[in-house]
C-alpha cells in the first residue's frame, strides 16, 4: 500500500449547502471549453490509501481509498476512459465527500492505475461483469453502511450496464447510483468522436491507449498487429483492433451495440441520477435517454451546457464543486428519505413504487 503524496485543500472549493440547476458561468461559453477547461479549474487535493487487489481471473487492480467516519457512507467512484483517482472529477467528487466526513474509494480499471496490468485483457465501456465483483467485494465488507457508487464517462456507461443486468438483484449490493456525461448510444458516441474539432479528444486518447497497447505486446507478443495499431488515428479503428477482439466482441459495431447502456436503462431497478449536458460534445443530445426509455428509478437530469464531465461553476478561476454536490445531494437524500405523514401511510394513501416516491421518470 502506498500514498499519494496530495493534501486536502480547505473549504473554499466545496462549502455549498444547495445545490442549484447547473448553469455554465458566463466567462466560459460551449460545449468544448466547458470540457477542456475542467481540466485546467482549480481543483482540490486529497489523500488517497492503494490497495491492491488480486481479481478472480488472476489479474489485479489498485483501489485508492480516502478515510471518513467508520459508520458514514462508502462512495465508490469508477472513472472514464483513460481516468484514474487524480482526475479532475474524482479529487473533486472525494473531497466533497471527505468534507461530509464520509468514505470513498476510487477503484482503477486494468492498466489505469500507472501499472500495465497482467493479462491480455484490457477495460471497456461494457464491463459489467468487473464492475460486478468489485462491488460485491466492497459490500462484504461494509458493515451495513449505506454504498453509493458513480460512473464517470465510459465508468458511468459500464455502471448502467450492470445496473440492468442486475435489475432488482443489484439493491442488496448499492443503495443508489449515479452516472455523469455516460455515452449511453456507444455508436454515436464513437462517430462524434471521430468528427470534427471533436478529434482532438481521440487523438488525447489514442496517445495512452496506443502506448499501452504496444507495451502489451511485449508480455503477449501476437496478440493483434502492432502496425495497424500505431496507424490507428480514429477510436473505431482502435476498438476494431484491440478493445473487440479482447473482450469477446467481433469487431467494433458488435462491441458499440452491445456495450451500449441505453437499451438497459428501463431495467434499472436502483435509484440512479442520470446527469449529461445537452452540449455535451462526446453525445450528442438527440441521443439522451427519453423518459419512456428509463425505469421509474431513473432521474435524468439534462442540463443545457455542462461539457463532458465539465460543469465548472462561479467567478474566474472557477470551481468544480457543483457536480459533486449535487451527486451527493441525491445520495444523502436516499440515505434519509423523506419520512412518511402518519396519517398518509395509514390510509395507504403514499405507496412504495418508485414513481411515488419522488423519483422521477
Amino acid at each position: 500500500m502506498r500514498c499519494h503524496d496530495e493534501i486536502l485543500q480547505p473549504s473554499r472549493f466545496f462549502l455549498l449547502s444547495e445545490t442549484a440547476a447547473y448553469r455554465a458561468p458566463f466567462w466560459l461559453p460551449g460545449g468544448h471549453l466547458q470540457t477542456i477547461y475542467a481540466k485546467l479549474a482549480p481543483a482540490p487535493r486529497v489523500i488517497y490509501r492503494r490497495e491492491r487487489w488480486d481479481t478472480p481471473d488472476g489479474d489485479f487492480i489498485d483501489l485508492d481509498w480516502l478515510a471518513g467516519g467508520a459508520d458514514e457512507p462508502l462512495v465508490v467512484l469508477f472513472h472514464g476512459l483513460e481516468g484514474g483517482s487524480n482526475g479532475h472529477y474524482a479529487r473533486s467528487m472525494m473531497a466533497a465527500v471527505q468534507q461530509r466526513s464520509w468514505r470513498g474509494v476510487v477503484v482503477h480499471f486494468r492498466g489505469c492505475s500507472g501499472e500495465a496490468n497482467l493479462l491480455p485483457r484490457f477495460y471497456h465501456s461494457g464491463d459489467a461483469a468487473e464492475i460486478d465483483w468489485v462491488l460485491r467485494r466492497i459490500k462484504a465488507n461494509q458493515r451495513g453502511m449505506p454504498l453509493f457508487v458513480t460512473g464517470v464517462s465510459l465508468g458511468g456507461n459500464a455502471l448502467l450496464k450492470w445496473l440492468a443486468q442486475e435489475r432488482d438483484h443489484a439493491q442488496a449490493v448499492i443503495d443508489a447510483a449515479a452516472a455523469v456525461s455516460a455515452p449511453v448510444d456507444l455508436h454515436a458516441a464513437g462517430e462524434a468522436l471521430g468528427r470534427g474539432f471533436n478529434q482532438i479528444y481521440t487523438r488525447h486518447f489514442l496517445q495512452t491507449l496506443r502506448r499501452k497497447s504496444l507495451r502489451k505486446l511485449e508480455d503477449h507478443p501476437g496478440l493483434y498487429d502492432a502496425d495497424a495499431v500505431s496507424r490507428a488515428r480514429t477510436l473505431r479503428e482502435f476498438d476494431n483492433l484491440v478493445t473487440a477482439p479482447l473482450h469477446g466482441y467481433k469487431d467494433t459495431d458488435d462491441y458499440w451495440m452491445r456495450a451500449s447502456s441505453k437499451p438497459g436503462l428501463v431495467d434499472i431497478h436502483v435509484p440512479t441520477l442520470l446527469v449529461n449536458a445537452k452540449n455535451d460534445p462526446f453525445l450528442p443530445a438527440e441521443y439522451l435517454p427519453a423518459a419512456s426509455e428509463v425505469s421509474a428509478y431513473v432521474t435524468r437530469e439534462f442540463p443545457a451546457t455542462g461539457g463532458h464531465v465539465g460543469f465548472v461553476s462561479g467567478r474566474f478561476p472557477g470551481h468544480l464543486m457543483w457536480l459533486p454536490q449535487r451527486l451527493l445531494r441525491f445520495f444523502d437524500a436516499k440515505r434519509h428519505p423523506p419520512r412518511m405523514p402518519f396519517d398518509s401511510a395509514r390510509s395507504g394513501m403514499l405507496s412504495s413504487t418508485p414513481s411515488q416516491s419522488g423519483i422521477a421518470r
